[in-house]
C-alpha cells in the first residue's frame, strides 16, 4: 500500500530500525534477510532524502530528520495496531493474549499476587509479562511496548488517561533487636543520623519517597543503596541501619523477617498508585478486563491487610 507515494510497509521496517539503531538486529526482529532490510533503507532514504542512520564508530545514530520521524512513525504504528487488534468481545477465558505490565518490585509483591489468585479463579487463560520499569515509563506507552503502567501519579505522563488505584504511605523498618527498636520510635533527630538503606533504580529518577526528603531539605546519611524495593528491609537486619519502606510492603516482609515497624518522625505526602494506558486503548475491552481485575486485587489486598 501506498500513500504520497510511499510504500507503508516500509514504515514498520524504519521503526525497527530507528529502535534498534541496527540494520541487522532489526532483521532478526522482522524476520528478513539484512539485505533485503538494506534494501529498504536505501529506498526510505531515498524518500526522505536523508541518510536516516548513520554509522558512528560501532553504532548507527539517527540524523536529526529521523529524530523527528521517530516519534510520528511510532505513533502512526501504535494506531493502527490497537485498531487492528481491537475486538468488540473480549473472554479472559478463551483468549492466549499476553498483557505487557510495567510495575515497580513494590506493586509486584504486594498487588500482584491477590491479581494473578483473581484471573487464576476467573479460569483466565491470558498471560502476564510483569517487565521493570524504565526511566521514561511515558515512552514505553508512546512506542508499544507496554499494555498498563503501575506507578505513582508524579510520573504519569499528561497526555495519556490514569485510574486511581490505592494510597500508600511509608514508614521506618529497623532491626528488631536495634536501639531504635527498644526505644519504640524513631525521632527526628535519630532518623538524621541514622545510617540508611535507599532504593534506586538502575537508570532511573529518584525514587517518591528520595524525592519527598530532598524536597523537605531532610539530608539522610545513606550507607547502603539497593535497585530493589523489597529487598531493603532484608538489608537492615543485623544493623543499626534505617529503611524508609512503603507499609503494605513492610508489613508482607516483617511476617518472615525480625525487623519492628515505626511511624516516620515527620509528616509526609501519602503516594497515590495509578494506573495508566495508551489514550487509543481507552475502549480496548482487554485492557478494561485488566484494569477491572487490579481495583478487585486492591479490595482483597486491603482485606487480607486489615484481617492481618
Amino acid at each position: 500500500m501506498r500513500f504520497n507515494k510511499l510504500d507503508l510497509n516500509l514504515l514498520v521496517a524504519l521503526d525497527a530500525m530507528f529502535s534498534l539503531r541496527s540494520v541487522s538486529r532489526a532483521a532478526e526482529q522482522l524476520h528478513m534477510s539484512q539485505s533485503a532490510l538494506s534494501s529498504s533503507l536505501a529506498r526510505l532514504r531515498d524518500y526522505f532524502d536523508d541518510e536516516l542512520l548513520v554509522q558512528v564508530g560501532r553504532q548507527m545514530e539517527l540524523t536529526p530528520r529521523a529524530e523527528v520521524l521517530q516519534e510520528a512513525v511510532r505513533d502512526v504504528l501504535v494506531r493502527v495496531n490497537t485498531t487492528i487488534t481491537a475486538t468488540p468481545h473480549f473472554d479472559p477465558t478463551q483468549s492466549d493474549r499476553e498483557f505487557r505490565i510495567f510495575v515497580s518490585d513494590f506493586s509486584m509483591a504486594v498487588l500482584m499476587p491477590h491479581a494473578l489468585a483473581l484471573a487464576q479463579e476467573q479460569q483466565s487463560t491470558v498471560r502476564f509479562h510483569l517487565l521493570p520499569q524504565t526511566r521514561q515509563p511515558q515512552r514505553t506507552l508512546e512506542q508499544g511496548d507496554a499494555d498498563l503502567l503501575v506507578i505513582p501519579r508524579d510520573y504519569c505522563s499528561p497526555d495519556h488517561p490514569t485510574e486511581p488505584l490505592f494510597e500508600e504511605q511509608f514508614c521506618c523498618v529497623v532491626w528488631n533487636r536495634s536501639r531504635y527498636a527498644q526505644a519504640g520510635e524513631m525521632t527526628l533527630e535519630a532518623y538524621k543520623a541514622a545510617g540508611h538503606v535507599v532504593m534506586q533504580p538502575p537508570g532511573m529518577d529518584r525514587t517518591f519517597e528520595y524525592l519527598f526528603m530532598e524536597g523537605t531539605g531532610i539530608a539522610r546519611r545513606v550507607e547502603v543503596t539497593s535497585f530493589s524495593f523489597l529487598t531493603a528491609p532484608y538489608l537492615v537486619v543485623g544493623t543499626e541501619r534505617v529503611a524508609t519502606v512503603h507499609r503494605r510492603l513492610a508489613r508482607v516482609v516483617s511476617r518472615g523477617l525480625p525487623l519492628a515497624m515505626l511511624p516516620m518522625p515527620m509528616r509526609m505526602k501519602h503516594m497515590e498508585q495509578v494506573m495508566q494506558w495508551h489514550k487509543y486503548r481507552s475502549q480496548d475491552p482487554g485492557l478494561m478486563w485488566l484494569r477491572q481485575l487490579l481495583q478487585q486485587a486492591v479490595l482483597r489486598m486491603d482485606a487480607e491487610g486489615a484481617s492481618a
